[in-house]
């Protein structure tokens, strides 16, 4: 078994083996973040289209089938029923009232949901901690000369 740089479990790593093993993990661990939020802010996207498709959807109902679904729904009743045309006519247009209610209100769930989405200021605040422990992550100084200076340096420093 090895480590993420390849060099074998508990052998001893330098400081700058350990600072580049940080730094590739940290550096994978913000993509994966960028990597969520795209996956959540494309659900947040398909929910608010959804949302959008309803309401249109209402809209033209209502728009579209005003005359035509009137007419046949007015004439129907009055077969049906024998009342006077005038409250035929409120009849329908009351029915196609409620079925447009009925899709805005499809369209109003589905902005509902997508307006409690909380995904991207999870990830915004996750990405805030992981830059804050990056902060206080520095590197040790090296030095040009021998390995045993450079160890030397580590050893004052961690002291």
């Amino acid at each position: 078994m090895s480590a993420p740089d390849g060099s074998p479990v508990g052998s001893e790593r330098s400081i700058g083996q350990l600072f580049a093993s940080a730094t590739t993990e940290l550096s994978a661990l913000v993509h994966d973040e960028i990597a969520l939020a795209k996956a959540q802010l494309k659900q947040d996207v398909r929910r608010g289209a959804t949302s959008g498709g309803a309401f249109s959807a209402a809209g033209a109902v209502l728009l579209f089938s005003l005359p035509m679904l009137n007419f046949a729904l007015a004439y129907g009743i009055r077969t049906w029923t024998g009342w006077n045309m005038a409250v035929c006519f409120l009849l329908s247009f009351a029915a196609n009232v409620l079925f447009a209610g009925l899709l805005a209100l499809i369209g109003l769930v589905f902005a509902k949901k997508a307006k409690k989405s909380k995904g991207p200021q999870k990830v915004a605040a996750s990405m805030k901690e992981t830059a804050g422990v990056l902060q206080y992550a520095k590197p040790h100084p090296r030095q040009p000369n021998s390995t045993d200076t450079a160890v030397e340096a580590v050893a004052r420093s961690s002291s």
